[in-house]
């Protein structure tokens, strides 16, 4: 016997609030990685885009599925969608005051939407989230609609070896 599958739906409106300290460590990690000149240090804005850093779900190798992603379930924030490939489709974002590197966030996500579409390369379905981030204040800082969209999964390609693949080189093969 098949359980029916969950009315996607009742997800629209499901709230979750993260908390987190914006770690000057990992500010000072990306900064490295960018080989910027100056490091912003605690006190300091966050760069723009730079809140992507935080609030990253954690789980155990065992808990992803397929995607890379901890898996849906009914109990999940996200909608279990019963397509395999979740990938981010786009974001408008309206930042209205900077965090404060070190200071403690509060970001709130929210449920918007999902729009279940089909087309020539099958089934979709796209769930978009909005996430409030507020400083330690309660200041609402930025406001970020993100699309998410989740496919079908990719047929399989034949996979050539390098070797197959590869042109000769000019003029490989004779002597000179």
């Amino acid at each position: 016997m098949t359980s029916a599958a969950p009315d996607l739906q009742a997800w629209v409106g499901r709230e979750q609030a993260m908390r987190a300290t914006l770690d000057p460590l990992v500010v000072q990690g990306l900064a490295a990685t960018l080989d910027w000149a100056h490091v912003p240090v605690s006190g300091e804005p966050l760069p723009p885009g730079w809140q992507w850093l935080y609030y990253n779900p954690m789980a155990q190798a065992q808990e992803l599925g397929e995607d890379g992603h901890p898996r849906r379930t009914g109990d999940s924030f996200l909608p279990p969608v019963d397509l395999p490939r979740r990938m981010w489709a786009g974001s408008r974002i309206d930042y209205h005051a900077p965090l404060a590197v070190g200071g403690a966030a509060t970001r709130t996500s929210r449920v918007l939407r999902i729009t279940p579409k089909g087309g020539r390369s099958g089934r979709m379905c796209f769930v978009t989230v909005v996430h409030r981030t507020e400083d330690g204040a309660g200041r609402t800082c930025i406001v970020e609609e993100q699309d998410i969209v989740y496919r079908e999964a990719s047929a399989p390609r034949a996979v050539q070896s390098p070797a197959s693949r590869a042109e000769p080189a000019p003029g490989a093969g004779t002597s000179g």
